[in-house]
């Protein structure tokens, strides 16, 4: 069974996702939680395996609450739900510990299959917040009136490596990239995992964040991959 806590100010949208859980015979609700306090509460007593948490409560917040939940128990897969106006509350949710993204409006499969994902160790995220926090990490970029020095993890990729870093980082899909460079999914998804290895990342979504953040990443003679 996949133990699953839900943490939503909104009694009718928890009531939803309750519904939607208790669909599927593998996932138990354990515990539903109001507030921010309530989930660091309920986390600590039933431990759950996966935390659906809305980043926008009163009172204590969803992320104060994901880094409270992390600084106790650091293999909480907390799976952060958002809105598309919630991009202030992203960067946060993720240097708080964030395990994976969902929209709300995710179709009822999705989240399903994002749980699924989460208990596997496998960051679930939707499409569109990894865009959206890759455009976020470009705008973070600091001008600077010098070439910065390379970084030591960087001069030990292959230049294929490099080439797969620069296109997660734009938030390109495995497909996308498989696409772009004439690979096969699965060839890309060794490669991803071999980057976030050397890179240190602990999840795809990180990479893609570092990756962005860093304009030098793709190797100079292949800046532009047909």
């Amino acid at each position: 069974m996949i133990r699953v806590l839900l943490a939503d100010d909104q009694k009718l949208v928890r009531v939803g996702l309750r519904m939607l859980c208790e669909s599927d015979p593998e996932i138990e609700v354990v515990g539903e939680a109001g507030d921010g306090r309530e989930a660091v509460r309920l986390a600590a007593e039933r431990l759950p395996d996966v935390i659906l948490m809305d980043l926008r409560m009163p009172g204590m917040d969803g992320i104060t609450a994901t880094e409270r939940i992390m600084a106790a128990r650091p293999s909480s897969r907390i799976v952060a739900l958002t809105t598309f106006d919630d991009d202030d509350h992203l960067y946060p949710a993720l240097a708080a510990g964030a395990f994976g993204f969902l929209v709300k409006d995710s179709p009822p499969a999705a989240l399903l299959a994002a749980l699924r994902r989460a208990t596997a160790g496998e960051p679930p995220f939707s499409q569109a917040v990894l865009e959206r926090l890759v455009r976020q990490a470009v705008r973070a970029r600091e001008p600077r009136a010098d070439p910065a020095p390379e970084l030591p993890w960087l001069t030990g990729l292959s230049p294929r490596e490099r080439d797969v870093l620069a296109m997660v980082g734009e938030g390109l899909s495995n497909r996308n990239i498989a696409e772009r460079l004439h690979l096969g999914v699965s060839t890309v998804k060794t490669y991803v995992a071999s980057l976030m290895r050397k890179t240190g990342t602990a999840n795809r979504i990180r990479l893609a964040v570092l990756a962005a953040r860093h304009s030098d990443v793709r190797r100079p003679e292949a800046q532009h991959v047909p």
